[in-house]
């Protein structure tokens, strides 16, 4: 496994913020034989330098999660630290991944670690008759919900909370609580859409998914508002409605 605190002597910090269509990828982190945003960025970075790099994200979003505000970090030789990084990635990646800023920053920044809050959308298309073919990607079809109750399970969700009851397996950790600032709905680019966002210091494993997944069943009244407190105190996963599809999640930005 790499090791991402260390630094490579004279080597400068690149910082990068990216946009992705997450639907043909594997997810961001690297895995042998597929296609991820990570490698496809790594590989298109090593073309432009010729030496090999490492490439560190804020956050590893799944497969099939996009992204608005992804930030990344590398360091890369010397002789490529003027060159119009945005410009030179943006001729060689393909049309599903786009640099918006690229930045030589101090050598210990890191786009993870120093991270002191991540934004996530979930789109819901709340039209039951049809769902616009390319909407498709980017929405979860759910059909009609109690949009006033749902407001009000998303100012619950507000505070610091154990969310373990909200993580999917794959990762265990020891500490599971999380600080979420920020919950609220709003419209979305047409009436069929309602977009939910969450504003946190750190997200557990597909915890927004199933955050969302927990919301629409309110929605559609299979969940009682009531038993919320009561189900996350309990902290088993598998009290809970099951998990949201991929294709709403956005990543919207990361704060430093």
């Amino acid at each position: 496994m790499e090791n991402e605190n260390k630094k490579t002597n004279e080597m400068p910090r690149l910082r990068l913020k990216l946009a992705y269509v997450g639907t043909q990828f594997c997810g961001w982190q690297i895995q042998p034989g597929k296609r991820t945003v990570q490698g496809v960025l790594k590989e298109q970075i090593e073309k432009v330098c010729g030496v090999p790099i490492s490439i560190h994200g804020a956050g590893r979003t799944d497969a099939g999660v996009h992204a608005k505000g992804q930030m990344a970090h590398c360091d890369i030789p010397t002789s490529r630290a003027k060159i119009p990084w945005q410009r030179a990635l943006n001729s060689l990646l393909p049309p599903d991944i786009s640099i918006l800023e690229a930045t030589i920053v101090d050598d210990n920044f890191h786009a993870r670690k120093d991270a002191t809050a991540k934004i996530y959308s979930y789109t819901l298309w709340i039209e039951p008759s049809y769902i616009l073919p390319q909407r498709r990607p980017f929405c979860w079809k759910v059909g009609r919900l109690d949009l006033d109750i749902m407001k009000k399970a998303l100012s619950l969700f507000e505070g610091t909370h154990d969310f373990a009851a909200f993580q999917n397996t794959g990762t265990p950790l020891k500490n599971t609580t999380r600080t979420i600032f920020r919950a609220f709905m709003t419209p979305g680019s047409s009436p069929q859409e309602k977009i939910v966002y969450f504003c946190g210091d750190g997200f557990l494993k597909q915890m927004v998914r199933n955050l969302v997944g927990t919301l629409v069943w309110i929605g559609k009244g299979k969940l009682d508002i009531g038993e919320i407190e009561g189900l996350m105190k309990k902290r088993q996963r598998s009290l809970l409605p099951p998990t949201a599809p991929p294709q709403g999640l956005c990543l919207e930005d990361v704060l430093y």
